[in-house]
């Protein structure tokens, strides 16, 4: 298992992911604020791109708008539903276009630019950081399906069922996706492990 991806790994006490409750929020304001900075880490690693990945979770913010009279426990696939369907469609937009992915923004002297961090230890930061951006570069040479089971039940730790309505597949689909994608990445995070 990928220590650097999944921090319970390293534990024998943790729960299981489906174990651990959640309750959901009392309002879809506080539900949209919760998952705001996550959303755009998903967004980010199908888009490449900030600000596509901004705006697709905003479009999806606003989407979710129109359901707000639906139950809470209905908010969560359906909001990584529709941030998914988002991306799919502004990547295809782009494939259209013939604009291809630009690599990452870069200092004129040629050094990549760095996420800003106020946290209080700066060689934790660095090497978080670093994990983030070897596991986006890893996520980035997936397969989309297998990307999107693997950001969706370990990174957002959404069970089976909720990923597989999020995804619009089969619950084994999940885990045939989850299971290739987790493959894929520890050889490719073999080395930095």
């Amino acid at each position: 298992m990928l220590d650097a991806v999944n921090p319970r790994a390293r534990h024998g006490d943790a729960p299981p992911e489906d174990a651990i409750p959640r309750e959901p929020p009392a309002t879809l304001e506080a539900f949209l604020a919760g998952i705001g900075t996550r959303a755009f880490r998903f967004a980010e690693t199908g888009l490449r791109q900030r600000e596509d990945a901004l705006d697709a979770v905003q479009d999806a913010m606003m989407k979710m708008l129109a359901y707000e009279d639906r139950p809470p426990a209905d908010w969560t696939p359906l909001f990584w539903s529709i941030l998914r369907r988002r991306i799919i469609d502004m990547q295809r937009r782009r494939r259209f276009r013939l604009t291809w992915l630009s690599p990452a923004p870069r200092h004129e002297d040629g050094t990549a630019v760095e996420w800003s961090d106020d946290g209080p230890d700066p060689v934790r930061a660095h090497d978080n950081r670093e994990a983030y951006a070897r596991l986006a570069e890893a996520l980035g040479e997936l397969p989309a399906r297998q990307r999107e089971a693997f950001s969706l039940r370990v990174l957002e730790e959404l069970d089976v069922a909720t990923t597989a309505r999020a995804m619009g597949c089969s619950e084994g689909s999940v885990k045939t996706h989850l299971s290739r994608a987790r493959e894929a990445l520890q050889r490719k995070l073999e080395e930095w492990r």
